[in-house]
């Protein structure tokens, strides 16, 4: 998703946990004036891949919408992730493996019925059972009963449709039982997925397709393909995020430099990445202003090696191609030092962060790199793939061209239409070449950057990457609720896919966004999303 330098408040795990609530806050980019609580906000969007359902939108496009229409048991402050008790009132455990979770009353969905703890028990097991196909099921391995309600085996028929870790205390509370002790829960449930579903999704999926309901401060109200998704306060939300505006349009762009134009001429109020043309010369500074807006990411960009691509199967190429791309001229020409090529697996300022574990395969090298070429037997020509907007277009071109100059073979930039174009071509495992592989932070974890991506049939496993052994170790992190050995735990779990190198990263960003002068107040999140609560509209 479903996006650099910021510390990750860690929570005690084998001890009785109880998250404090508290509000999110950072640097916040203001001007003077008075604001307008009913006034229209106009956002930055691709258009999302698939339906907005919390467990089947792993990408951005999808992603800033389901955010902020659907609530979770705990949120993140903006700045650094640091989890804090929204929707419960209490998550409590004394071995890290079985939590009692309390939630708060009186919240209320979109159609006026009101949040209890079934709708989270029922959700949970809906998202997980294989043949509801959600994007993001995997998130829910750790509870116990998982293996039973989603078979490994993609062809298996599950043996049952509820996991018997849930089990429904009372209207308001309910009870989690894990396969083993995990230090990460109380922070990965407050990732999208975990959403609570009102009943009449259950009663009529098909309806909540074409209207989601949700619990969030933005209710639903149309979507229009390819150009707009609307949305309105939800005036009955209950939590200490409620957003300060009556209106939001979620615009569509396919390209990020019309969207820019938009923005600095005032069509749009809100974008959180900005063009590469933007960025050369730090035009962007002249032509914003004070209406700058920064954030520290957490996330990175790659470029993903399918397996099923008999090619790719050869380390030698993977590895080849790795070394022949010049990430600190790309970074700093095409990406304007908006960027800093990329060491690492994880990304800086999570806890458990090592620079340099790709080790020689992620420097320019392009000598070694003619050898490893020679080496693997390849002659043909290699393609790397993506979205052509978003301002994805420029770097990768760039990158296929240092691949051309120091290998002597032909590379060629292969751009779907827009976002969701592409990912359906990578969720249906249709790649013909390399796949860019961008990833945010669904929450502040080194777990996040490698289970989803790496693991065995991961929700954003671009590559298709499988090895057993790592798969043995994510397995034993997970399960290790001592957060610091979990942490070495995963780290020689990422020293492997470092080897087999599934997928090369790239750079990471400095995150770089702005807001029209409509706004006189806005943040953007360590998710590279607008802090939507924060934003004021001028009168």
């Amino acid at each position: 998703m479903s996006r650099s330098r910021v510390a990750w408040v860690a929570l005690p795990a084998a001890l009785a946990m109880t998250l404090s609530a508290c509000g999110g806050g950072g640097g916040t980019n203001t001007a003077d004036g008075k604001e307008n609580p009913d006034g229209t906000v106009s956002i930055y969007g691709t258009e999302p891949k698939s339906t907005l359902f919390p467990a089947n939108t792993t990408e951005a496009g999808g992603g800033k919408v389901t955010d902020s229409l659907f609530s979770r048991l705990v949120g993140y402050k903006a700045e650094d992730g640091a989890p804090y008790n929204l929707m419960a009132e209490s998550i409590t455990s004394s071995d890290a493996k079985v939590y009692n979770i309390k939630i708060k009353q009186g919240w209320k969905f979109h159609d006026g019925t009101e949040v209890k703890a079934k709708n989270f028990v029922d959700a949970w097991n809906w998202a997980a059972y294989a043949p509801n196909a959600q994007q993001a099921a995997s998130f829910f391995a750790p509870i116990a009963g998982f293996d039973e309600v989603h078979p490994a085996d993609e062809n298996a028929k599950p043996a049952k449709d509820k996991m018997s870790g849930l089990e429904l205390v009372g209207d308001y509370e309910f009870k989690v039982t894990l396969n083993g002790p995990t230090s990460v829960f109380t922070t990965m449930i407050g990732y999208t997925p975990f959403a609570p579903m009102a009943d009449s999704f259950f009663a009529d999926p098909k309806a909540a397709e074409a209207k989601p309901i949700g619990n969030g401060p933005l209710k639903f109200v149309s979507r229009t393909p390819n150009a707009l998704i609307k949305m309105e306060r939800f005036d009955d939300y209950k939590g200490e995020d409620k957003v300060h505006f009556k209106t939001l349009d979620y615009k569509i762009y396919s390209s990020q430099e019309t969207a820019y134009q938009d923005l600095v001429a005032g069509k749009l109020d809100f974008m959180e990445a900005l063009p590469p043309s933007a960025k050369v010369g730090e035009k962007y500074k002249a032509d914003l202003g004070d209406q700058v807006v920064t954030a520290n990411l957490l996330g990175q960009s790659a470029i993903a090696f399918p397996q099923y691509i008999p090619a790719f199967q050869n380390p030698k190429l993977r590895q080849a191609i790795s070394m022949a791309i010049n990430r600190e001229q790309i970074t700093k020409t095409v990406l304007a030092g908006s960027y800093v090529p990329s060491t690492s697996f994880v990304s800086p300022g999570i806890k458990g962060y090592r620079e340099g574990t790709c080790g020689d395969a992620c420097k320019y090298n392009p000598e070694k790199a003619k050898e490893l070429l020679k080496e693997s037997g390849f002659t043909g020509k290699v393609t790397i793939q993506s979205n052509q907007d978003g301002g994805r277009k420029e770097p990768l071109e760039a990158a296929c061209n240092s691949i051309k100059q120091a290998l002597g073979i032909e590379c060629e930039f292969v751009g779907a239409t827009n976002f969701g174009a592409f990912r359906q071509i990578v969720d249906g495992k249709q790649l013909t070449g390399m796949s860019r592989s961008d990833w945010s932070a669904d929450y502040p974890s080194i777990e996040n950057f490698l289970n989803p991506l790496y693991r065995t049939g991961g929700s954003s496993n671009d590559s298709n990457y499988s090895n057993p052994a790592v798969d043995a170790l994510l397995k034993k992190a997970d399960e290790t609720a001592n957060e610091d050995e979990a942490i070495k735990l995963y780290q020689q779990a990422e020293d492997l896919i470092a080897k087999d190198l599934p997928s090369m990263p790239t750079w990471n960003e400095k995150g770089i966004g702005g807001r029209s002068k409509n706004l006189i107040a806005a943040k953007m999140s360590f998710k590279r999303q607008g802090v939507l609560e924060t934003f004021r509209v001028k009168a």
